[in-house]
């Protein structure tokens, strides 16, 4: 991999894209610390450093995502979590409104249209969840028994002028992804969330050498991480091959077909899509116990069971959901029907395996059969943050835990396998030296 990073400096063009992408993120990481107007920086800077966790409070996912920018209440603050939220929705919407769907089929000008759509999506997203974590800020839910006012001036004006910023930075952060994408390498979006969670991965490794583990706890962390990602990239680049034959057909006085392939199915096709859906639930009884008098009997419930990390009703529906939305979105993303009609339009068929609806069927048996395991990977991947805090004691915010392994391990292998085929590109000597 290293090698492969020196042979790109020292190709011109590819240098120049790499050059692009890197000042990107630092102006992406830049803008996470610009203060939002009406924003106490001083206020908040204490406010961050009484606080135990960030990954302890409700909008821990966000912060995550945002690198650490939502606890700053910066310019970024919302980060790329409008923009997922939006892109999640619009894939979700092609299974109920049949528009969408034949848009996704139109090919080139279809999905310009969907991605159209999304970016509109994401700015609506983006007003609504910068006024509610404005209003968590001034309720002092953001940070829960700081002391101070993190947003001394409460005056409409200023509340008006603290939602266009936020949501300004996120349609900012949107056209700095797209920016990578064209003119960068790799994937702009996933980049950018790439560049956030490695933002927090020196300031955890620094509270937990510095915690009551000391050093034993941080040198056992480490010996964990390294495992993890060698599963997660294990599992992660594993696949399940399924062989594809294709008839030989003539074509006026040409032969065509006759080729063999396959069908490569990932144990883990859903991604990290369930991890952020069933956080996404688990957070809304929570945020909701947040509000009125807290003394009732179910809010007390609800923080003791629901909204503690550690509680077994929890981690049971947490594991739950997980596994369940592992089966929803791959039969969103995954189609064996479509796949079975398009390779019988093409002449092609599973060897022992009839054309038409026996292969859907039969694509459907392997996918169900492959989504078990990788559904019980993520869970467990997903889990790993509570599981360092119940046995270590280091804290939830355990770098490279959880969802943000996942990311951080994905985004990595595909940057590298981009920036290694540009390179076979410019350096491919074919038969001729």
């Amino acid at each position: 991999m290293l090698s492969a990073f020196v042979r790109a400096f020292r190709t011109p063009d590819l240098r120049r894209k790499l050059l692009f992408t890197i000042g990107i993120m630092v102006i992406f990481r830049i803008g996470s610390f610009l203060p939002t107007p009406g924003v106490s920086y001083p206020n908040v800077q204490v406010c961050i450093e009484a606080a135990e966790s960030g990954d302890n409070n409700l909008l821990g996912l966000v912060n995550l995502f945002s690198g650490g920018a939502l606890l700053q209440l910066s310019v970024f603050a919302l980060g790329i979590m409008p923009y997922i939220t939006a892109s999640i929705i619009i894939q979700l919407l092609r299974v109920v409104i049949p528009r969408f769907e034949a848009l996704h089929k139109e090919g080139q000008s279809g999905t310009a249209k969907l991605t159209q759509y999304t970016r509109y999506l994401t700015i609506g997203l983006a007003v609504l969840q910068s006024t509610t974590v404005i209003i968590t800020a001034r309720n002092g839910q953001l940070f829960p028994g700081c002391g101070v006012d993190v947003i001394p001036d409460s005056s409409i004006p200023t509340t008006l002028l603290m939602i266009v910023t936020m949501t300004a930075g996120t349609g900012l952060i949107m056209w700095l992804g797209e920016l990578i994408t064209e003119r960068g390498v790799g994937n702009g979006m996933s980049l950018l969330i790439f560049t956030s969670i490695a933002a927090t991965f020196p300031g955890a490794m620094w509270s937990i050498a510095g915690g009551s583990g000391g050093i034993g706890a941080f040198l056992i962390v480490m010996a964990i991480i390294v495992l993890v990602i060698a599963l997660v990239v294990f599992v992660e680049q594993s696949q399940r091959r399924i062989p594809v034959q294709y008839a030989k057909r003539m074509v006026g006085r040409r032969t065509y077909g006759g080729s063999s392939t396959y069908i490569p199915i990932k144990i883990n096709m859903a991604g990290i899509i369930p991890v952020i859906f069933a956080s996404s639930l688990l957070q809304v009884p929570a945020l909701l116990a947040g509000f009125g008098d807290q003394t009732a009997g179910w809010r007390q419930w609800v923080a003791n069971n629901l909204a503690a990390t550690d509680a077994p009703l929890h981690i049971a529906l947490y594991v739950v959901l997980i596994i369940f939305f592992c089966y929803f979105y791959t039969a969103i993303t995954f189609n064996p029907d479509e796949v079975a009609d398009n390779m019988k339009r093409y002449g092609g068929f599973i060897p022992g395996i009839r054309a038409g609806r026996p292969t859907a069927e039969y694509l459907d048996y392997v996918i169900t059969r492959i989504t078990a395991p990788g559904s019980i990977y993520l869970a467990l991947v997903a889990l790993i943050p509570t599981l360092a805090f119940i046995v270590l004691g280091v804290g939830t915010n355990i770098p490279f835990g959880g969802s943000s392994i996942l990311i951080v391990v994905g985004v990595g292998l595909e940057t590298v396998k981009q920036i290694q085929s540009q390179l076979e590109q410019r350096h491919y000597e074919g038969f001729l030296r």
